[in-house]
């Protein structure tokens, strides 16, 4: 039985190299693998959290995705590109990186393994994701139907997320006949 086409939305980070064409490139990464890429955000600049404070500052874009993968297959596909963007996966966890891309909604699915976790864990705890999330996708929810706007709201006021440039996608709008 072939499986639908699934709706989800990655976060992509980088923080060495040339950040942005590395953001880029992830996106034509899951594209020629067979990933439709809808939409994208901008591009904000954020400074690094977790247990490696001392790194540089992080590129971050959340994109919206349809596949007909399932969620552990588009973790491989996605790990796939990330090596092939230079991803040491032998380094520090959180630790500075050329490319970072995590599943965060995969449609309404829940999942929870030891290779996956979706909605990703830490999505409520993370204003560097959920700033470009709900740009993309303002009405984004959890599975469960807990608005994202909320807890955007709930973390207060310290910013942080500094709009860095435009969208990682120019579709180009279609030309209108001419009589």
């Amino acid at each position: 039985m072939a499986r639908g086409l699934t709706r989800g939305f990655l976060g992509l980070g980088s923080n060495l190299g040339d950040r942005r064409a590395n953001l880029q490139s992830a996106v034509t990464g899951l594209e020629a693998a067979g990933v439709g890429v809808l939409g994208s955000s901008s591009v904000y600049e954020t400074a690094p959290v977790g247990l490696v404070l001392d790194q540089p500052a992080f590129l971050n874009a959340c994109v919206e995705v349809e596949t007909e993968l399932t969620a552990f297959e588009l973790l491989d596909l996605c790990k796939q590109v990330e090596a092939a963007l230079g991803r040491d996966f032998s380094a520090v966890r959180h630790g500075p990186r050329p490319i970072d891309i995590d599943i965060l909604l995969f449609g309404s699915e829940t999942l929870e393994s030891d290779r996956l976790v979706v909605p990703h864990p830490a999505l409520c705890e993370r204003r560097f994701v959920l700033v470009p999330l709900l740009e993309l996708e303002p009405a984004a929810a959890l599975p469960d139907g807990s608005a994202l706007s909320e807890a955007l709201t709930a973390l207060g006021d310290d910013d942080g997320v500094v709009l860095a440039g435009s969208s990682l996608i120019f579709r180009p709008c279609p030309r209108s006949s001419s009589p």
